[in-house]
């Protein structure tokens, strides 16, 4: 994928159907180590929620952990060409935060097969009805809101990736910054 974090990111969204309406998952991942660096959600189908998971994952990226001295400047941004995507508004997001956008062509998933992945194991670990984030059914979005921050912070911190030599994404950034600096 990548040889460092904050050069390329993936995104995407998934559907989730609750008893009152459909809740709208945005996803933005880091794909040096998998890790998801901010979720959004929305009952409605806008760019908003897209916009702002982007705008999250760049204010994470500047001010958290080990982040804050390395710039946003010039990551690419993957995603598909869905409508959300393409948007001009979509777009102004994305180089007001200084991303560079990339999006795939229709019909093919490679360019963003990591938040391809992010999603399904978002559908099957959390959404399942046996999901053990869960602790009712989903009625609202705000229902899918909480349940996916629960899921974000156990899957960068605490679920082992195998293609991270079974390390959490977060461990596997660590380790990467402190080989950097050692």
């Amino acid at each position: 994928m990548t040889d460092a974090p904050n050069k390329l990111w993936g995104t995407d969204f998934t559907c989730v159907l609750t008893r009152v309406e459909f809740a709208d998952v945005s996803f933005v991942i880091d794909l040096f180590s998998r890790r998801i660096l901010s979720c959004a959600s929305s009952s409605t189908y806008d760019t908003e929620f897209v916009e702002q998971a982007v705008q999250m994952a760049s204010w994470q990226r500047r001010t958290k952990e080990k982040f804050h001295m390395r710039p946003v400047l010039g990551i690419i941004h993957r995603s598909n060409p869905g409508t959300a995507y393409s948007s001009q508004k979509y777009t102004q997001k994305l180089a007001d935060e200084g991303l560079v956008p990339s999006i795939g062509t229709i019909g093919d998933a490679y360019d963003i097969a990591s938040a391809e992945t992010v999603k399904g194991l978002f559908k099957n670990e959390v959404i399942a009805k046996d999901s053990p984030f869960r602790t009712g059914p989903l009625v609202t979005e705000s229902d899918v809101s909480e349940v996916a921050a629960d899921w974000v912070h156990w899957y960068n911190n605490e679920r082992f990736h195998s293609t991270l030599r079974h390390r959490t994404p977060a461990e596997f950034e660590e380790h990467y910054y402190d080989e950097m600096s050692g």
